[in-house]
């Protein structure tokens, strides 16, 4: 994970005021990727105790807005941020859980990342999304099935 003086510097490299919220902000993501808003303001309060919440908000929106974080919103999930920018990824989300992690673009046939007719919009980007169970909450429907089975 990147130290206080790299981020200070990420900051300065999109020509962004360092400001300790932000500093704390981007050390929160980059500790833990998919951090919804209220976790990352109990990680930057746990560092920075008087910062309020307005102040996480507009850092999350400052850094969003730079390049420095990326804002996902899975349908029927809260907002989430991630460190990992600038690259073409997509996530897998647990149905059960909510668990989210990163996977990297589809090998063989593609998904459909153009639209067949973008309808006069400038599209910028295309997002994917893998719905299933992780692993911990596909053994545990599996132990439950088999439980079900042997009454």
């Amino acid at each position: 994970m990147p130290t206080d003086a790299e981020f200070q510097q990420m900051l300065r490299g999109v020509s962004v005021r360092v400001t300790a919220p932000r500093v704390a902000v981007l050390s929160a993501v980059h500790a833990s990727p998919h951090s919804d808003t209220d976790s990352i303001i109990r990680a930057v309060r746990s560092r920075l105790s008087a910062v309020s919440h307005q102040a996480v908000y507009d850092s999350l929106r400052t850094l969003t807005t730079a390049g420095l974080l990326r804002c996902i919103q899975p349908r029927g999930l809260l907002a989430r941020y991630e460190a990992r920018v600038g690259d073409n990824h997509h996530h897998v989300i647990c149905r059960t859980c909510g668990a989210i992690a990163d996977v990297d673009c589809a090998i063989g046939d593609a998904p459909c990342l153009t639209a067949s007719d973008d309808l006069g919009f400038a599209i910028d980007e295309a997002e994917v999304i893998y719905w299933g169970l992780c692993p911990e909450c596909a053994n545990s429907a599996h132990s439950e099935a088999n439980s079900a089975r042997s009454l």
